[in-house]
């Protein structure tokens, strides 16, 4: 590894002569090309925290010659170099104000701002979505959320992509118990579903959509059945979706995404739960347990043990 010292110094020469001297312009895309130099150097020394600050002073560069794809990708670069900067500190258990995750944040929020500017959605979105995971692999997943639905926002003219991004905007509520904001993303997902992924000659949805579909009404169901509300709180639509699971709706078999044998589970559940019959609902847990996602089961997991035990403890 090089010295700070010596780090510094060719930061600082760079520096100067990018300084304006009377009837001398600098030279800034050599500039640029040094401090991305100087930048990977220090990353393949496992300084990423420098790299960083190289990558920042590149992005500078890169603005003043008005490439906004240079200063976008430097922006990105930078944000990464932090990101792992903070990575190492956690993995060292290195003590701080995670300061480092912060001007990552900053640096991916700077880089998307100038992706949009420059009409570079997918881009933009496809930033949304790193920092998110980012964001929820360090477990501050109430943060990602925003991250999310901005993503979600960015993509509203590509279906699929704006479901996926939605996708991870409920999963993040329910990781944090907020089952009422996931059961109303779950239900957008939905309604967004049915509108643009019908087919143009039945109008009915085809392909993935079925599958996002199935998905969200299976996940819709166990919140319902968790959350419980009364007859004078649930929303028409949530009601609608659980008459679809009663025994005086067997035709709602042909209104449904699902496999008969699943559909015919989330029936008994469903009935289980109205009846309180805890016994029936553990029986069906075994069979649901390999047909359900990990999220659902454990929202079927907290129905039980909220069945068992009314005051809710221990969830």
């Amino acid at each position: 590894m090089e010295k700070d010292s010596d780090v510094l110094m060719r930061y600082r020469a760079v520096t100067n002569k990018l300084k304006k001297r009377f009837l001398k312009k600098p030279n800034v895309a050599e500039g640029s090309e040094q401090f991305a130099s100087l930048a990977k150097n220090l990353k393949n020394q496992e300084c990423p925290q420098y790299a960083g600050f190289c990558c920042l002073a590149q992005a500078r560069c890169e603005h003043t010659l008005s490439n906004a794809a240079g200063e976008a990708q430097a922006l990105t670069d930078a944000a990464r170099a932090f990101l792992e900067a903070w990575k190492m500190d956690e993995e060292l258990k290195v003590p701080g104000f995670e300061e480092h995750l912060t001007s990552s944040i900053n640096c991916y929020s700077h880089a998307i701002r100038v992706h949009i500017e420059n009409k570079n959605i997918t881009l933009a979105a496809a930033l949304c979505l790193e920092v998110g995971n980012a964001l929820r692999k360090a477990n501050k997943v109430g943060e990602a959320i925003g991250h999310y639905q901005r993503a979600a926002e960015l993509q509203s003219h590509s279906a699929l992509d704006c479901l996926d991004a939605l996708n991870f905007v409920a999963s993040c509520k329910m990781e944090t118990k907020d089952y009422e904001g996931a059961l109303a993303v779950l239900t957008e997902m939905a309604y967004l579903a049915h509108e643009r992924g019908g087919s143009s000659v039945t109008g009915k949805p085809l392909g993935a959509y079925c599958d996002i579909l199935a998905v969200c009404e299976i996940t819709r169901v166990l919140l319902l059945l968790l959350l419980q509300p009364t007859p004078q709180r649930i929303r028409p639509e949530h009601a609608q979706t659980l008459e679809k699971y009663t025994w005086e709706s067997c035709d709602s078999l042909t209104e449904t995404y699902l496999g008969e044998d699943l559909y015919l589970l989330l029936q008994s559940v469903v009935m289980a739960c109205q009846s309180q019959d805890l016994e029936s609902l553990r029986s069906l847990q075994k069979d649901l347990w390999p047909l359900l996602s990990s999220e659902q089961n454990q929202i079927l997991h907290f129905i039980i043990h909220e069945l068992a035990h009314p005051s809710g403890e221990g969830i």
